[in-house]
This record gives structure tokens, C-alpha cells and sequence, in this order.
């Protein structure tokens, strides 16, 4: 039975620390694969900052091409609106009812879990795997959800997407932040932001 790893965000867009995370995380926990899975409208994110999901997931499949173990997913869109995470894997499960599934969140959402839609039935019926983020109390949280499995050494990156987006309206480059593909892709489909050219 394939071990797959569900790695659901904005990626409002992909960079490289999404990319090195999942290929971390696929290899620490000996996963067949991980699935970044683009979400068309996330319930705690204002749905206007995002850009439109086509244009989301065609970078995420960019940013994957020729890694081996990660793949782009658009399951979520044809799912009801807003994406919650448990109507997801239920839906996951029955579709691919020949794999295994494990949720991968930020420690910043393992803070937040309880707030979750029927968090009890995901924490009961899927492994947890948690990567940090930057000034959360992993011990603590570690306390509240003992069964989630907590990547302390998990690989942090000092941007976001948030940054990037700012960076691309102030039309300045994205080198080291997105691979050159994703970079060039933006350049075109944001001409109006006169992005640096990435180097070849």
C-alpha cells in the first residue's frame, strides 16, 4: 500500500522552501510520495489575497518538474467550497481506497488544530506529521496532540509567500526565493510587475 503524504496550502505561489520541506518530509518519513495540494479557498485565509488556483497549481506543477516523489494536485477543486481539510481526506480516501494517507501541517496549525473542522476524526484516522515554524513551542504542542509526529529538524526558510508577492510588486527579483521556471512563469503572466529576468 502506497504512503502518501498530503501537503495542502495556498503555495499563493510556490517557492523553494515549500519544495525542500516536502522532499524533506517524504524522505524522513519514508513516504512513497508527497502531494502538494493546492487549495482553491482555505477557511482562514481572506479568499481575495489569493491568486486564481488555475494559475496556483500550473506553478506548483512548474516548481515540481523532475522531482521524483512529489507531485501537484488539484483534488480539492472539484470538492464543495470552502476546502476543509477532513471533507478532503474523507474524499481522498474513497477515491484511493489502495493507499494510505498522512496530513503534513505547519506547527503554527498544529496550534490552531482544535479549531479545525471535526479535528478529533482526523486526529483519530490519520497520522499527523508536523513540521516547526518559526517561534512555536513545539514541547508544549507536543503535549496537547501526542500521537502527531513533530519534524523538529525539518528545514526552515527565511521567506514566505507573502514576501514574495510584495517582492513582485515592487518589481524586484526572486533569485534563490522560486525556481528560475516559476520565476519566468510569473514574469509572464505578471507582466504589469516588470520582474527581473531569473538567470538561465
Amino acid at each position: 500500500m502506497k504512503h502518501i503524504g498530503i501537503y495542502s496550502g495556498s503555495f499563493n505561489p510556490v517557492h523553494n522552501g515549500h519544495i525542500a520541506l516536502a522532499d524533506y518530509i517524504r524522505r524522513q518519513c519514508g513516504l512513497d510520495e508527497v502531494w502538494l495540494m493546492v487549495s482553491p479557498n482555505n477557511p482562514l485565509k481572506a479568499a481575495s489575497s489569493l491568486m486564481d488556483e488555475q494559475i496556483r497549481l500550473q506553478l506548483v506543477q512548474t516548481a515540481l518538474s523532475g522531482h521524483t516523489g512529489l507531485r501537484a494536485s488539484d483534488f480539492e477543486f472539484s470538492l464543495p467550497h470552502p476546502s476543509y481539510t477532513v471533507n478532503t481526506l474523507r474524499a481522498l480516501s474513497l477515491h484511493y481506497p489502495e493507499y494510505r494517507f498522512s496530513l503534513i501541517i505547519g506547527s503554527d496549525n498544529m496550534a490552531l488544530f482544535d479549531r479545525w473542522r471535526e479535528w478529533e476524526y482526523i486526529y483519530t484516522h490519520y497520522p499527523v506529521i508536523v513540521y516547526p515554524r518559526k517561534g512555536d513551542d513545539l514541547p508544549a504542542l507536543r503535549q496537547h496532540y501526542p500521537k502527531m509526529q513533530v519534524l523538529a529538524e525539518a528545514p526552515l526558510f527565511p521567506y514566505s509567500s507573502t514576501e514574495i508577492r510584495q517582492r513582485m510588486q515592487a518589481g524586484q527579483s526572486l533569485a534563490g526565493m522560486v525556481p528560475p521556471a516559476v520565476a519566468r512563469r510569473l514574469s509572464e503572466l505578471f507582466p504589469q510587475y516588470d520582474l527581473p529576468a531569473p538567470a538561465l
